[in-house]
């Protein structure tokens, strides 16, 4: 008759346990010297070696001939043990007899001295489903034992032991076996079984058994097929996990922000009756391996969840940033908890993949710093606005006089600024006299810009060509000439301003970098520098005022005033 993996393969001594060296050790120390507590309390998940380890300990301590702390599994106690016909040990399921009365049961019969071996063992599992009279009729055998009795508790959920049961035992807690020594053991028994498992599939199936090696074999038992190689695919074909390559496909798809086919992904999931807080539920386990690959690349494979091979989960790992992955896993999170309250799940779904797809519509913190994060690897990566690139910037405002048919074509965020108004008819009492054109610098100044001279004359319609282009706040600030006045200086654009809070407002990247690609052609930095911008060239100076020419500088004066307001128009 066939027996499973799991079975077949459960240690026999406490050196075949597997991940538990901090108890085993202690276990076997303790036999060997003699110094053996009356109750022990196993706890950890499922899968990690509590019951094996209580059957390990019951048949040491009746050994007779035990070999440095570890059964030799040879004797008839231990033989006895193993089979079950030696009835002084007693393997009890508390699931099922979880009443008073078998405890009771239990506790008068306990008083009596072994038949066979030393020591009366009760193994007791998954101790905290009994009840709360069945705790307290133990709790006096557990306060007060004969010398030959031992009790081994085992429980999964150690918070609904009660404490005065915890401090009457010796408490060992059984951790999760690392994915490592999982895929050591799976290839150990697969060449005893003449298993053909690859390095891949045993570190899959590792991955999987989430740290419960009872798991990891039922699983490797599952996969085996006669003359078939049990590799990656093997394993997602055999546990039906070959709806991850799906969601997979999914991911693949959002971090290339390819929006209309993530959302056919969706459509076509959801014709086939998958569920939509299933997929999200998945998307996000899938984030969540990512973000760890990405943070914890050497001690974050124990960590990952499993369903997916290596070669996808590197792929993937190269299409997102970390920041992103934040912002992804938070988004999901949120859609997810919140989907038990929509009125349209599909509906939510489909937002949710949208944003997924473009972090520009997140307007969450995370959101912008999945964006700058991608400002940033650009820019680490050598991209860069060059100056040729940035000099049609300059003339943008001359450039963007489009006609009513081109403009209506434009999405609302693309519109052009409105242009000016056409001079109205002169009248006699608004005409001013336009101000001096200034000549163009010699040869030997510094090299010709488009836009403008060292006089700063291209300073003012570099400005204007920046709103909506510079947050608002800061905007207010480069406007206001008392405040910013742009010189080019070489292949400096020097910004002088008039405090250090202006300065500090100015500095951002948020304003430096705009700037510097509406800049004249040739221009490499900006550079912002507290003080009075420096007296004007002799050859670009403005023509001195005629003798007793008071109103016209205070009509000077005025109309500079006028061009810090976009709501007043100085018509000529």
């Amino acid at each position: 008759m066939y027996q499973a993996l799991y079975r077949k393969y459960r240690p026999r001594s406490f050196d075949d346990v597997v991940g538990q060296s901090h108890i085993t050790d202690t276990l076997k120390r303790q036999v060997a010297s003699g110094r053996l507590s009356h109750a022990y309390l196993f706890t950890g998940t499922r899968g990690t070696g509590k019951t094996t380890c209580a059957k390990i300990l019951s048949r040491a301590v009746n050994c007779e001939h035990p070999v440095d702390g570890n059964p030799c599994n040879e004797c008839p106690s231990c033989l006895g043990i193993e089979n079950g016909s030696i009835l002084d040990v007693l393997e009890l399921d508390a699931a099922s007899n979880n009443g008073v009365d078998q405890v009771r049961a239990l506790r008068d019969e306990a008083v009596y001295t072994p038949a066979a071996v030393r020591k009366r063992v009760y193994i007791v599992d998954e101790v905290h489903m009994l009840s709360t009279a069945a705790f307290n009729a133990l709790l006096k055998i557990l306060e007060e034992p004969p010398a030959h009795l031992m009790f081994i508790l085992a429980t999964t959920e150690l918070h609904k032991v009660p404490a005065t049961i915890k401090s009457r035992c010796q408490q060992f807690s059984f951790k999760r076996i690392q994915s490592t020594e999982i895929a050591g053991r799976l290839r150990f028994v697969a060449q005893q079984e003449g298993i053909d498992l690859t390095e891949e599939g045993a570190a899959l199936l590792s991955r999987l058994a989430d740290g419960g090696m009872r798991d990891a074999l039922s699983l490797l038992d599952q996969c085996v097929a006669p003359g078939r190689t049990v590799d990656e695919g093997a394993v997602l074909a055999a546990l039906g996990l070959a709806g991850n390559v799906e969601t997979a496909r999914l991911m693949e798809q959002v971090g290339g922000r390819e929006t209309a086919a993530a959302l056919a992904t969706l459509d076509r999931l959801y014709a086939a009756g998958k569920d939509v807080g299933s997929l999200l539920g998945e998307l996000s386990a899938l984030t969540r391996d990512l973000l760890i690959r990405a943070t914890a690349p050497r001690g974050g494979g124990a960590l990952l969840t499993g369903g997916y091979d290596e070669t996808t989960m590197r792929r993937l790992g190269e299409l997102f940033f970390p920041e992103r992955l934040v912002q992804m896993l938070g988004l999901l999170q949120t859609v997810g908890a919140d989907l038990g309250r929509s009125a349209n799940r599909r509906t939510d779904a489909e937002l949710c993949l949208i944003r997924l797809c473009d972090e520009r519509l997140d307007g969450s913190l995370e959101g912008l710093s999945a964006r700058l994060a991608r400002v940033e690897a650009a820019l680490e990566a050598g991209a860069r606005i060059t100056a040729a690139a940035a000099a049609p910037r300059a003339a943008e405002p001359e450039q963007r006089r489009d006609t009513p048919a081109q403009t209506e074509d434009r999405p609302p965020w693309e519109e052009p600024s409105a242009p000016a108004p056409s001079p109205a008819p002169k009248k006699a009492e608004e005409t001013v006299r336009p101000a001096p054109v200034a000549p163009a610098a010699p040869a030997a100044s510094a090299p010709q810009r488009e836009s403008g001279g060292l006089d700063g004359g291209f300073w003012a319609p570099l400005v204007a060509s920046l709103k909506g282009q510079v947050p608002m706040g800061e905007y207010t600030f480069l406007k206001n000439p008392d405040m910013v006045q742009g010189r080019l200086e070489g292949n400096i654009l020097r910004l002088y301003v008039d405090s250090d809070f202006t300065r500090e407002m100015v500095r951002k990247r948020a304003v430096t970098d705009p700037v510097l690609r509406a800049a004249p052609r040739g221009t490499e930095r900006v550079e912002v520098t507290v003080g009075k911008a420096p007296a004007q060239t002799q050859e670009h100076e403005a023509p001195q005022p005629a003798p007793g020419g008071g109103e016209e500088d205070a009509l000077e004066d005025l109309l500079a005033f006028g061009k810090q307001f976009d709501n007043i128009v100085i018509k000529e």
